[in-house]
């Protein structure tokens, strides 16, 4: 088997695992779980952070945080002083429907459950599908004890009908959506016998004969049943929900999962990007700097080894839409299928520089993977990630890149087939190649 043929096929055994992961990953606390179970079973010891840590060279590590964040590292057996940290971010969360503490709503007759837009999603796809809800729940137990658990409801419960074209004939040349009265999903028609509260149907549907237990409260989400795919005639494209940014997240997994343990490396994967990422477990809270403060507890050594060091931001990028090809700058529109895209932004939305833009350039020419660039046009705006986050919140140079993705938002997003083993190729060689990440100074 020739070399672009092994590629094609590991490829495509890649992307089989990636569409596992999406579909079994309906909220980041599913995603959590699933992450923390593939470092398990790839050796990695599981660090509480109530406890006190007691950390091995060549040790391989992991803790949580919240249950929807994950820090893995691997205590590298060449010196960090001189290799640096080989770091790579992203995040768990997406935009969604996200279910109100008191959500019950009765009209007509039919029962609905109110719910928050989380983060800036794109509300018409949510429309006339199949959603169910997953998340995670809170409840007191017979014995008065306060117990978590996730749950998923698995099957299609609720969905959100379209309002006919016959009552809106306008709906076509563009419908606005009110988030408070528009999009609550409806899951049944009430009646005798039937739940009137939501907390009692989540008590009788996950504890069961559990005398005396009581849901608390809950952190819960709608989401699309629709089965992640490859799709396309000649199926160039993977379609499906989260694909920003638990794409990313497998991604860094199967390639710290497969670092030598030479370089001391990191995959960071925090909740609540779309929301600003200020929280105890975001990428503007505390997590990462205490992970990193137990690794290397004195400080001087810990600033010169971060200053060393590289955190590739990956979260994923803008492809040039067809049929919207005006928005986007003519010189730096991704193509999907066509390599990961380097992410620019003249204010800084963006954490790349030209030194940190170079080393990821260098990185992927050495394992033969191109690289695409992305700046948005000039008279609009732009989106940001965890990477200037991070960077001002730990001092470390960072770089923002991602895979080219259409439909971002949405409740299914495109991306190309071939662009995430190709950022995998670019990352697990950024964790196992050896070699100073400061670029020399020289002088012309």
């Amino acid at each position: 088997m020739n070399q672009i043929a092994t590629l094609e096929s590991t490829g495509a055994t890649f992307n089989q695992r990636l569409l596992d992961f999406l579909g079994a990953s309906p909220t980041p606390f599913h995603a959590v779980s699933n992450l923390a179970r593939a470092l398990d079973e790839a050796g990695f010891s599981c660090l509480d952070e109530l406890s006190a840590w007691t950390l091995q060279e060549g040790g391989r590590y992991y803790t949580t945080r919240n249950g929807s964040s994950i820090i893995a590292f691997v205590m590298g057996k060449q010196p960090a002083m001189e290799q640096g940290i080989r770091m790579v971010g992203a995040h768990t969360d997406s935009p969604c429907l996200m279910v109100k503490p008191t959500p019950e709503l009765t009209t007509q007759g039919y029962f609905k459950l109110g719910v928050e837009v989380y983060g800036g999603a794109l509300l018409n796809p949510w429309f006339d599908r199949d959603l169910s809800i997953a998340g995670r729940i809170v409840h007191r137990n017979d014995q008065g004890e306060l117990r978590q658990s996730l749950v998923d409801f698995v099957e299609p419960v609720a969905v959100i009908p379209s309002l006919a074209i016959h009552l809106d004939r306008q709906a076509n040349e563009g419908r606005s959506i009110n988030a408070q009265t528009d999009i609550p999903p409806l899951l049944f028609q009430a009646g005798e016998g039937r739940h009137s509260s939501f907390r009692e149907m989540l008590a009788e549907r996950f504890l069961g004969d559990s005398h005396g237990s009581v849901v608390l409260d809950y952190d819960l989400y709608f989401y699309d049943t629709q089965k992640p795919a490859l799709i396309g005639f000649y199926r160039d494209f993977i379609a499906s929900a989260r694909l920003d940014n638990l794409l990313s997240c497998f991604t860094g997994l199967e390639s710290i999962i497969n670092a030598s343990g030479e370089q001391t490396v990191m995959l960071v994967c925090n909740d609540h990007e779309e929301v600003g990422s200020a929280s105890a477990c975001g990428a503007n809270g505390p997590m990462l700097a205490s992970v990193l403060e137990r690794m290397i507890p004195d400080e001087q050594t810990r600033t010169r080894i971060i200053s060393r060091s590289l955190m590739v931001s990956a979260d994923n990028a803008h492809g040039v839409h067809p049929n919207y090809v005006s928005k986007h700058d003519e010189n730096h529109g991704p193509i999907l299928n066509k390599g990961p895209v380097i992410k620019v932004n003249a204010r800084q939305r963006y954490a790349t520089s030209s030194l940190t833009s170079s080393l990821f350039q260098q990185i992927a020419h050495e394992v033969g993977v191109p690289v695409q660039s992305f700046v948005a046009r000039s008279d609009m705006g732009c989106g940001s990630t965890i990477g200037p986050v991070t960077a001002s919140e730990i001092g470390i140079p960072t770089l923002d890149v991602g895979v080219p993705t259409f439909a971002m938002h949405s409740i299914r997003e495109l991306a190309g087939c071939a662009d995430a083993h190709a950022l995998h190729r670019i990352l697990m060689h950024f964790y196992n190649r050896s070699g100073s990440l400061v670029v020399a100074e020289s002088s012309l």
